[in-house]
């Protein structure tokens, strides 16, 4: 039988300034830093979740070194999706895609970070309403 899993809690992105997205992510959404072992890394927190903030020595735009497609942030209710289009937009945050309901229910929005990184408030019904969003295989 498969070891169960209690979801993915855990995202590690590559940044060209700590202290320009510690920032954002503290400021803009909420998080709480949890731990910053060095000048090179930083650890935040919304409560259920981690987000690590490693620097990236070298060139060019983080974004083009990322493999990844973005990182979602769930909201408990679909009005609260729009209520984050209008607080980024107050806060001169471009929204690179407005809310949009989806076919499954689900309600989104996408804008990107300092340093380009693809970023999504979420309204998903299954981990929104309470849910785990979890099942047995």
């Amino acid at each position: 039988m498969r070891p169960r899993l209690q979801g993915l809690r855990h995202v590690a992105v590559y940044v060209t300034d700590i202290d320009r997205s510690l920032a954002f992510y503290r400021d803009v959404m909420g998080m709480t830093l949890e731990w910053m072992p060095d000048p090179d890394n930083a650890y935040l927190t919304s409560g259920s979740d981690n987000l690590a903030l490693h620097w990236r020595p070298g060139r060019g735009p983080v974004a083009e070194a990322q493999t990844l497609d973005h990182i979602g942030f769930v909201v408990p209710g679909p009005e609260d999706v729009d209520d984050w289009a209008r607080y980024l937009r107050d806060r001169g945050v471009a929204i690179s895609r407005a809310p949009k309901t989806h076919r499954d229910g689900a309600r989104s929005l996408y804008f990107r970070d300092p340093d380009g990184i693809l970023v999504q408030v979420i309204y998903h019904p299954p981990i929104s309403e309470g849910g785990t969003g979890f099942h047995e295989p």
